[in-house]
């Protein structure tokens, strides 16, 4: 008799469905960032829920939505490119899933992994079909080196990750930067200036967060109380991730805006960047190319 998880399956299939319906309305493509909270967004997530996250600090729900991404991928529904952005195949834009159809199509590509650990053709692109049903200790080949890099950072000292910080900025072109580290600042660590172009220049305040839990809308605001009078921008660098009211507090109409860059914006930067992050290429094997030769 089928158990209960055996009927369902792993969690993340519940967002294969919304997981194509985001980028249909994000135009067809988006970043992982956009189609996570569009998937939220669609399905009514709780913010508590958005809040739990797993050992390595990364969002549980938006490690699911990793999981449903790469199913998709290996069904031919979206792209298996660039990983900085998700798009649709022609065959996903036409391709609608509810629950009973996604779960048929879990099961389908899990089956098809089986036969080819049977065959011994793994290609070692796809997990163990078993160990994969235990999504929450499972993480996508994407979310593992977000992870890693995020488990790097919180290895910093205090200091060293506002250093960090400074490092970025710069590449990212502020000039005039300093960590100001000084107790009356109030929650500002540091100040830049940003020159957009030869007449036109920013004032900058930023502070640096080395969290794992998600920042509070407060944070937000006290950057903004301290940011006046004194700049003409405040950024919100964390290694965590924004609750949801907090970044409605930065973009609050009637205040000043506060610019967020999470552990996952921050990952993108320092892959942009090659800042500590060394580039690689990955070849996956393609099974039917293959598959034309075993006999």
């Amino acid at each position: 008799m089928a158990t209960t998880r055996e009927k369902k399956g792993p969690k993340f299939v519940q967002w294969f469905g919304p997981l194509l319906d985001a980028l249909r309305e994000l135009g067809g493509s988006a970043t992982p960032k956009e189609a996570v909270d569009v998937v939220a967004r669609l399905c009514s997530v709780p913010e508590k829920q958005r809040e739990e996250t797993l050992k390595t600090g990364m969002e549980r729900f938006a490690n699911q939505v990793y999981w449903a991404r790469q199913y998709l991928v290996w069904a031919g529904l979206i792209e298996s490119g660039k990983r900085g952005v998700w798009a649709l195949t022609s065959q996903g834009w036409k391709t609608h899933l509810d629950s009973a159809e996604a779960l048929n199509l879990f099961d389908r590509l899990r089956q098809q992994q089986i036969v080819a650990q049977k065959k011994g053709a793994s290609s070692g692109a796809q997990p163990d079909p078993q160990s994969v049903e235990n999504e929450d200790s499972e993480q996508s080949d994407e979310e593992n080196e977000l992870g890693r890099f995020l488990a790097v950072l919180h290895g910093l000292s205090p200091s060293g990750f506002e250093r960090l910080c400074l490092r970025l900025l710069r590449e990212a072109g502020f000039d005039r930067l300093e960590v100001t580290g000084r107790s009356n600042d109030g929650g500002v660590d540091g100040v830049g200036v940003l020159q957009v172009n030869d007449l036109v220049s920013f004032n900058v305040v930023f502070q640096c967060k080395k969290w794992a839990n998600s920042v509070p809308p407060k944070e937000v605001r006290d950057l903004r109380g301290a940011m006046a009078g004194r700049a003409d921008k405040a950024i919100f660098l964390t290694t965590s991730h924004f609750s949801k009211s907090a970044k409605d507090e930065a973009t609050r109409a009637g205040a000043d805006p506060v610019e967020l860059v999470d552990g996952e914006k921050l990952y993108g930067m320092f892959k942009k960047y090659e800042l500590g992050l060394l580039p690689r290429t990955v070849h996956d094997i393609d099974e039917a190319f293959f598959e034309l030769f075993r006999t």
